[in-house]
Order: C-alpha cells, then structure tokens, then sequence
C-alpha cells in the first residue's frame, strides 16, 4: 500500500484495493506517504554529510523504492554501511535492489520481527556488516503505528536503542491523528481490517518514543517542517494533510 501511495509499481490488486480504500476516506493521505520519504532522505543525508554517520539500521525496509537508505547515504559517503530489516517474504523477493552498494560500504539484508527487538539485533550482528561499538543510525520511518500498544512499542524501542553506542541517533516518523481525528481513526480500522493492526498516536505519545534522548533541532515536528530543503518532498501543504510527526534524537 505505502508504494501504491508513492506511485510505485511494485504492489499487487489486493494492495490496490485496499489502499484506494484508505484513499476514499483520506485523500490526502498520498501526501503523509510522500513526506515522510522526504523526510528519510533528508535525515540520512544529513547524519552522513554532517555527524559523520557511516552505519544505519533500517527497519521495516518495506517493498525497496529508489532511492533507498543507502543510495542516499552513499551518495554522500561512499564508505556507509547499511543493513535492512524485514519480516515481510516479498520484501525478500525483492531484496536485491537493497544490496547494490558502492565498492567501499555495503549493505546487507536481513530477515527478522521487529517486534522482537533482540532477533533483529542478533541478526544485524551476524552480518558483520555493522560494528555496535561505533555509532550508528537507527531508522525506524513509519513502523511504530504498525506496532500497537499490546506488542509494547515503547520497550521495543528502548531495547533497541540500549544496545546502540553513545552517539548514536533513532530516526523515527509515526502518523498522528492530531489534526484530523475522525479520518485517521477510519483509516487505522481499515488497515486492522485486512489484517495489519494499526495505532495511531499523539504528539507527546510519539515523543515518548524519545525519552532518555537529546531531540535534534527542529525537535519533533510535522515531516514537512523538518529541516526542509527546496524540492524535497511536499512543501505547499498543511499539518492536517501531512498528519505525520518526525524527529531525530542522540543517545548520549
């Protein structure tokens, strides 16, 4: 559904249906899918062009669409290191897209729950691809409203980050209900529906995800707001058609 919403072509009829699904009750909701996309190019460009950043986690890969985590991050140091998480089998499919790395860096792709943060871990460590005594960047873009309170979002996340180096930076995005309540609310119905649990949080529900971190400028903020470059992603458009609240914090 997400690259039905980017306008990719990697998704299948019954993506299709349910996405236009989403779409009847929330037109704009195109709009959170395509900032939020700005928003990881514009946060992994800027850990690597400017806090040296040389390693990322992505979880919750999700079907690949151009450009990914580490074409981003090469882009701006050839030498980056990306590994990829995701439980999803056609995602696996389609992983070969993920590990076209520059000779320098490399990327990996790895299978595993991202409810169960010590799989994922485990599995990224076997890689041998990333060095968890370095910093690195934890991205988490548009996963933890797929993780409802019941499967205990807050200590996934926190066991997470207790393994990361000091330095190292969590990337998260989390659609918001916020702004348009009623909409959002329909929308996680939907996505329960079909068999995905949904959860849509607040502002100081997602900040919590945040707790023991320094929050880097601009704080928490709608995706569009975040440190916005020209044509890079939805700019002309409100907090209510966004709907998505994005950060980046520091462990210390």
């Amino acid at each position: 559904m997400y690259d039905f919403f980017l306008g990719g072509k990697t998704n299948y009829l019954v993506d299709r249906e349910a996405a236009k699904g989403v779409i009847s009750r929330f037109p704009a909701v195109v709009t959170p899918a395509r900032a939020n996309r700005a928003f990881m190019h514009r946060s992994v460009r800027h850990l690597a062009a400017e806090c040296g950043i040389r390693q990322f986690i992505d979880v919750g890969t999700g079907i690949p669409t151009e450009p990914n985590v580490h074409e981003v991050a090469q882009a701006v140091a050839p030498d980056s290191r990306i590994v990829y998480v995701d439980n999803d089998p056609i995602v696996l499919v389609h992983a070969e897209e993920l590990l076209d790395s520059t000779p320098s860096g490399a990327t990996r792709y790895v299978e595993a729950d991202a409810t169960d943060p010590r799989a994922v871990l485990d599995a990224v460590e076997r890689t041998r691809c990333i060095d968890f005594t370095e910093p690195l960047a934890l991205n988490l873009h548009a996963l933890l409203h797929f993780v409802p309170d019941d499967r205990h979002p807050y200590v996934i996340v926190r066991d997470l980050v207790d393994r990361l180096a000091p330095g190292s930076y969590l990337l998260l995005s989390h659609v918001t209900y916020d702004f348009e309540p009623e909409a959002w609310h329909a929308v996680a119905e939907i996505y329960t529906r079909r068999g995905t649990p949904a959860q849509i949080r607040s502002r100081a529900e997602v900040l919590r995800f945040f707790d023991g971190l320094d929050v880097v400028e601009p704080g928490l903020v709608v995706a569009h707001r975040w440190r916005p470059e020209p044509a890079s992603g939805p700019s002309l458009v409100t907090e209510t058609e966004v709907s998505l609240y994005v950060g980046v914090g520091r462990k210390k």
